[in-house]
């Protein structure tokens, strides 16, 4: 296996195993989850009093890593593009065969409102115009696998390409840009402070795209993020996190939150993605964001042997392909 397979596959299993972490605690308070677990040290299976996780085996992935894989196919697909319309077909068939399971983790709330408005005849020019919340930012690592982050406006391109059916604001197109940069950076060999400057940069970038809304800066939250947690002891850190950034769905303070628990933990995929699990609110995002730029950088040699034994068993997980073909991608860009 060449360096760069070894990254791609590391972005994306590291997605899956941040989200499986995450899993458990999602929606919970950092309070509930230390009453609960002490400190969530592995694998948990879904508490039955959580309503999204309740039943879920341990090392179960969630939406994050379902929708990235929708995201990666169809960019397979159709030679580096993602449809809008094909997209919201595609997320809305997910949806109702997650239902018919009796899941309750279902689409977040920008993306239900853009599908719900892509159902009744709006088009997908329109429907994201309000979407700043993370979905886009959670699925759009296979874009940062398939396309180098340089130069910077074509790669801006795609990734609003992929926002734009549910997040088609600045600051969803931002969030997005911000991920798939970071990772992008991995896969060329780039280390976590190279992660974090293509973050910034096309997080810029990224905010000069779309709808306007109100928010917070990315960009700034992210660098500020970042700041925020460097030399603090991981239990005041991760506090910090919670009370300044917040972990919420909104994506001025998850993705900035994923960039801070990813500086934490020096890039360490493990480690990042347990600090992670340990913040609550939407953990499983904020992981899967986090895994997925560690795992960028680290390679899928640099993952724990038996989290990723886990992930395939309990998920029938085997990514070697979608990496295969998405790296195809880019060497077709290079040419």
């Amino acid at each position: 296996m060449n360096h760069q397979h070894d990254r791609a596959l590391g972005a994306l299993y590291g997605l899956a195993m941040g989200d499986a972490l995450g899993m458990p605690t999602q929606i919970m308070s950092r309070r509930s989850i230390t009453a609960r677990f002490g400190s969530v040290t592995g694998f948990e299976a879904g508490p039955a009093d959580n309503p999204v996780s309740a039943g879920m085996p341990a090392g179960s992935v969630t939406d994050d890593t379902d929708q990235a894989l929708i995201v990666g196919r169809l960019l397979i697909e159709n030679g580096g593009r993602v449809d809008p319309l094909r997209l919201a077909h595609e997320l809305l068939e997910w949806e109702r065969a997650m239902k018919a399971k009796g899941s309750f983790d279902l689409l977040g709330p920008s993306t239900k409102a853009a599908l719900d408005a892509v159902s009744r005849g709006v088009p997908p020019a329109e429907a994201g115009k309000s979407g700043a919340t993370n979905g886009a930012a959670m699925r759009i690592t296979p874009v940062g696998v398939a396309f180098s982050a340089t130069p910077l406006e074509p790669f801006i391109d795609r990734v609003a390409a992929a926002c734009q059916v549910t997040h088609d604001t600045g600051i969803g197109i931002a969030s997005a840009a911000a991920v798939a940069a970071a990772v992008s950076r991995g896969i060329d060999g780039g280390d976590l402070e190279d992660a974090f400057a293509a973050a910034i940069t096309a997080a810029e970038a990224g905010a000069e795209r779309g709808h306007w809304v109100a928010g917070g800066d990315i960009a700034a939250r992210i660098r500020w993020a970042v700041d925020l947690v460097r030399g603090l002891p991981e239990d005041q850190a991760l506090d910090r996190v919670c009370d300044l950034v917040g972990t919420s769905v909104a994506s001025q303070e998850s993705v900035p939150a994923a960039f801070a628990v990813l500086a934490l933990a020096e890039g360490a995929p493990w480690r990042a993605c347990l600090l992670a699990a340990n913040l609550g609110g939407d953990c499983d995002t904020i992981g899967a964001i986090a895994g997925a730029i560690a795992g960028s950088i680290s390679g899928a040699s640099g993952l724990p042997a038996d989290a990723l034994a886990t992930l395939r068993s309990v998920n029938g997980l085997d990514l070697e392909p979608l990496a295969t073909a998405l790296l195809a991608l880019r060497a077709g860009q290079a040419e």
